[in-house]
């Protein structure tokens, strides 16, 4: 019986026909990435990151973005309080385990950029105080196509927050072969040569690590090839802009494209 076998098999009681994404999404939160869910409403997204949570026993809340939402909405405020004369602050809904980002797309960009530090280091900082979040924090955000109303485009430093579109350390414990690590790299830097924005260094080192991921679901002692070709459409499609403008739209054509002109190691 492979690891997390039981895991998955309690996902996928609930997530019915989506085999191929419940790995993908528990392999992002094995790797310590944040998540971004998108289709159109009513696909079950929101069921997923709430099934995500319960099995993994995890804290969650779930916030609903919405076009006046403010910052504070998701962070939390600071308030005086007459009696003490003093401040106190209110910590919003990011303080958990598991965030749900409703519709995070349906925010203005300054309300989604109040995840941005969150996100990245995992604490916010308020009044000049900085609050650590809990430990471990994620973010699975679920996102409207961008062509319906009332939706704004995730900014590229947002975006690439998410390590895949769709903390066990045991996962960084997977092997990794200097082979497929040059594989890795020539894949990263075919997207910098072709491309006129490729991905991050931040997007290579959470490749490796979302394919440790999933070599771990799969009971494998090493990556092998085709776990960074399952999960490099899911990490790449959503941070690849062509020369002529953005390609965020057929990024997951682009993606296949680069990974079958990319020689596989034998």
């Amino acid at each position: 019986m492979k690891p997390l076998d039981a895991t998955l098999a309690a996902i996928e009681g609930v997530i019915l026909g989506k085999a191929t994404q419940v790995r993908l999404c528990l392999a992002c939160l094995l790797a310590r990435g944040h998540l971004l869910l998108e289709d159109v409403p009513g696909v079950g997204k929101t069921t997923l990151a709430q099934t995500l949570a319960r099995v993994l026993g995890l804290e969650w809340a779930r916030l609903q973005f919405t076009s006046d939402m403010l910052p504070a909405d998701i962070v939390g405020v600071s308030i005086f309080d007459r009696s003490t004369q003093k401040f106190q602050f209110r910590r919003g809904p990011v303080f958990t385990q598991l965030l749900l980002a409703d519709e995070i797309n349906r925010a203005s960009p300054k309300a989604q950029s109040a995840l941005l530090e969150a996100m990245a280091e995992r604490q916010v900082s308020i009044d000049g105080v900085t609050y650590a979040l809990p430990e471990p924090f994620f973010v699975v955000a679920t996102q409207n196509p961008h062509e319906q109303i009332g939706t704004y485009g995730l900014p590229e430093s947002q975006l690439d927050r998410f390590l895949m579109r769709v903390t066990q350390r045991a996962a960084h414990d997977v092997h990794v072969s200097d082979t497929l690590l040059d594989y890795l790299q020539a894949l990263v830097a075919r997207t910098r040569a072709q491309l006129r924005l490729g991905l991050s260094p931040r997007a290579a080192q959470g490749l490796m690590r979302a394919a440790q991921a999933l070599a771990l679901i799969d009971g494998e002692d090493a990556v092998l090839p085709e776990h960074i070709q399952i999960v490099f459409p899911a990490i790449a499609a959503h941070r690849l802009v062509a020369r002529d403008g953005d390609a965020t739209e057929r990024g997951a054509e682009i993606a296949d494209e680069l990974i079958r002109a990319t020689p596989v190691p034998v």
